[in-house]
């Protein structure tokens, strides 16, 4: 309900101003203070970034119910883009304390929080505004309660004593420890799983929380920033070397883009479609059955056995294709119930896929590679959306109408489309072509 807010009595804000000056804001701050903040949360070793997360978002939605005005409104902004990049030592604190075998266990812990936090989210802003008919600054207020809240309990959160790339422990110590990620069962397996366990392994492995463990920090090396970003640059040429690999990046990095650019203006899409301040609306009860729909897709997607190898790049161009549909219908028909329909269509495409592409990527990744693979294409993705957002959007730039701006997400989703298809049939030709002259030679 965050456009009809801005758009309401409480701020009284134009459509150009909201849609043009003050949501690029967000695209902006995000990219520029990502790659900061991932090395600050290595380096800090994760809880004062969860801290600084949480204080963000209270500066945030203290602002939204208190500050006026177009400069305000962009301020606040800013903070809301610090607290989405300071989303990364969010899912990473809780890897650097517990052991490697129960990776899979946490992930799911985190994820379902954040899952069932949007859905309670969403259903309650729904129900309060349809059936209690709270007004929009109440929503607000309980949001800033909530996010209050989660700030004081994250003091209580034990402080790491190792991280994933200042802060651990020498290799020639424990480097037979590294370990990847088995994702034909989800389970951890060790790189190394003949070597001698050493006396004490078992407590070496828990990050040791207390006085009577031994402090990680004597074990750790010395903090070396260039060599921290010389190692990352190597695993980087290393990580993207295989075609595969820069294949599903590629289009992780394209898709969300595009997927940023719709959820961050479809409620300006709904509002012009149907103003709130005539009808009633139902935002929130639709991103709630969009989220549990598509954690559903995400589910069966676990179980589907297909050759990704081969028919990976037509799926997705087929699906690529299916989103761009959904967001050219919702453009076009103009219709609110059509609207919904879609964007839920769109989400659920997007949650599925992304599924497959992040299962793909974290094969046979070791933990670092992994959260650097993630951090460069998320990082790529912002900075295609703040091209997009500043050529599309931005008063500055063209300061296109809503309606436009859709037309062109929908046009960007087919062209994505297009390139994987024609890159799906030649990897299918060539794979056909390979079989064909080993069956000759055999």
């Amino acid at each position: 309900f965050l456009t009809p807010y801005l758009l309401g009595p409480y701020k009284n804000l134009s459509e150009t101003q909201v849609f043009n000056e003050i949501y690029p804001v967000w695209t902006y701050s995000y990219l520029v203070l990502l790659f900061p903040v991932f090395l600050a949360t290595d380096y800090l070793r994760y809880k004062p970034v969860v801290l600084l997360q949480g204080l963000s978002l209270i500066i945030t939605w203290f602002m939204l119910l208190y500050a006026q005005g177009l400069r305000a409104i962009q301020f606040l902004e800013f903070f809301y883009g610090m607290g989405t990049a300071t989303d990364i030592a969010y899912y990473s604190y809780i890897y650097s304390v517990v052991d490697v075998n129960l990776y899979q266990k946490v992930t799911s812990y985190c994820r379902s929080a954040t899952l069932v936090g949007y859905t309670v989210g969403s259903v309650s802003g729904q129900v309060l505004v349809s059936v209690a008919e709270w007004s929009l600054f109440s929503l607000n207020v309980i949001s800033l309660t909530s996010i209050s809240v989660a700030f004081g309990t994250a003091w209580f959160l034990p402080m790491p004593q190792k991280s994933l790339f200042f802060h651990h422990v020498p290799s020639q110590q424990l480097g037979w420890e590294m370990k990847v990620m088995d994702c034909k069962n989800g389970s951890a397996v060790q790189d190394h799983p003949n070597v001698q366990r050493t006396p004490g392994w078992e407590d070496d492995t828990k990050v040791p929380l207390n006085g009577e463990v031994r402090s990680a920090e004597k074990r750790e090396q010395k903090v070396d920033i260039l060599k921290v970003l010389k190692d990352l640059w190597q695993d980087f040429l290393q990580c993207y070397s295989s075609r595969t690999m820069i294949c599903w990046s590629v289009w992780w990095a394209l898709s969300t883009c595009g997927y940023f650019q719709v959820i961050n203006y479809v409620q300006g899409l709904w509002e012009m479609v149907l103003p709130s301040y005539s009808s009633e609306i139902y935002n929130g009860a639709v991103e709630a059955a969009s989220t549990l729909l598509g954690a559903v897709a995400v589910f069966v997607v676990g179980h589907i056995k297909t050759s990704w190898a081969t028919w990976g790049e037509v799926a997705l161009a087929l699906f690529s294709f299916l989103i761009a549909a959904a967001v050219y219908i919702m453009d076009t028909v103009q219709n609110i119930w059509v609207c919904y329909a879609s964007y839920v269509v769109f989400r659920i495409i997007y949650m599925l896929l992304i599924t497959i592409a992040t299962f793909q990527i974290a094969t046979n990744l070791s933990v670092e590679r992994y959260a650097l693979v993630f951090g460069v294409n998320t990082f790529t993705a912002l900075a295609l959306q703040t091209l997009l957002t500043l050529v599309v959007v931005d008063a500055s730039g063209l300061g296109l109408d809503i309606f436009t701006q859709f037309m062109i997400y929908a046009s960007y989703f087919a062209a994505i489309s297009l390139v994987f298809l024609g890159s799906g049939i030649y990897s299918i030709i060539r794979a056909y072509r390979r079989r064909e002259q080993m069956q000759s030679r055999s």
